[in-house]
């Protein structure tokens, strides 16, 4: 089966999948206080996100991301991402952790063959650790993390920069790719929900600090995942270090994602509340086709570009956390 385009001719064939809205942190860019969670009849079963992301696979959409909020707190998420693995035409699946829970499912992350795991991680240090969290679980957490590496399992790190809190240890994260073979991605703070409270820290003054522990800093024009990373490495690292600049340096005409929230909602851009629901016609009867017809006509929906960073009417944004959406 081809890879669908939409109406600008970008090729679709990635579903970040949300499969709950709860989570065991209380990040303070994405949720630090108690937030009403969506009721449990409201969450897509099991059963529902995989006859969607089959649909979404005859379309073409082959690399799947499993997230949350938390996707551990949820029970059964491990045969979920089996059965996702078992999809015929799926070519990746990974999963997205804040790594306190992961521990104890690695040895069946291993043996299903999960492609790769991507630890959300914003510091190295203890104090600040529970600072941005609200929790005390950094050596979990980072067992959790060298325990995969040793595995063999494909590691990623995604570290959220905050002026103030953690924009100095970027070059203690960038040793972390020197001496094994981890990716460490800096993304740029994105201005969803309580994430607007925190500016942007600039690529240059990231890559600035990078280069205190990599001088020979390079990059590389090397594909390294389905996300939008630009990757750089120095002599004698194992891993790469990637920065994510979403508002900054968008990267919307090669944007190949649609996101799935937990209670069914197709999300077409990060940006716009606008999409469409499947669970709907999940639960009132809707054959496959019908489900792959919605899903196709979505698709020739997907907006050109995001418009964060511009000046627009506060109406036009999606106002949910980025828990709520799926991140």
């Amino acid at each position: 089966m081809s890879i669908i385009e939409d109406r600008y001719g970008r090729k679709i064939d990635y579903l970040r999948i949300s499969i709950t809205d709860r989570c065991n942190f209380r990040c303070k860019y994405c949720m630090p206080e108690e937030v009403d969670s969506i009721p449990h009849d409201q969450i897509l079963s099991y059963e529902e996100i995989l006859r969607i992301c089959k649909c979404a696979g005859l379309l073409g959409v082959c690399n799947f991301k499993v997230t949350g909020g938390e996707p551990f707190v949820r029970k059964g998420c491990m045969e979920l991402l089996s059965n996702l693995k078992k999809l015929p035409g799926a070519e990746t699946v990974t999963v997205t952790t804040n790594g306190m829970l992961l521990g104890e499912y690695l040895p069946e992350l291993k043996r299903i063959g999960i492609d790769g795991v991507n630890i959300s991680l914003d510091s190295l240090k203890e104090d600040v650790f529970r600072e941005i969290t609200g929790v005390p679980g950094l050596p979990a957490v980072r067992k959790a993390m060298m325990d995969a590496v040793a595995m063999g399992l494909r590691v990623k790190i995604n570290c959220v920069l905050m002026r103030g809190v953690n924009e100095t240890e970027i070059p203690e994260f960038v040793r972390l790719s020197r001496r094994y073979p981890i990716d460490v991605r800096f993304i740029e703070m994105m201005p969803i929900g309580y994430g607007r409270q925190y500016a942007a820290i600039p690529a240059e003054e990231v890559l600035s600090r990078i280069r205190e522990a990599v001088p020979d800093l390079r990059s590389i024009d090397e594909k390294r995942g389905n996300g939008p990373a630009v990757y750089y490495k120095g002599s004698g690292q194992q891993g790469c270090i990637g920065i994510i600049q979403a508002v900054s340096h968008k990267f919307c005409d090669s944007c190949n994602r649609l996101r799935l929230t937990s209670d069914g909602f197709l999300k077409l851009c990060l940006y716009y509340p606008d999409g469409v629901d499947l669970k709907g016609p999940l639960r009132s009867g809707a054959s496959d086709r019908d489900l792959t017809d919605v899903i196709d006509q979505a698709i020739l929906r997907k907006p050109k570009e995001h418009r964060f960073g511009e000046r627009q009417e506060i109406q036009e944004q999606d106002t949910r956390v980025m828990s709520g959406i799926g991140g």
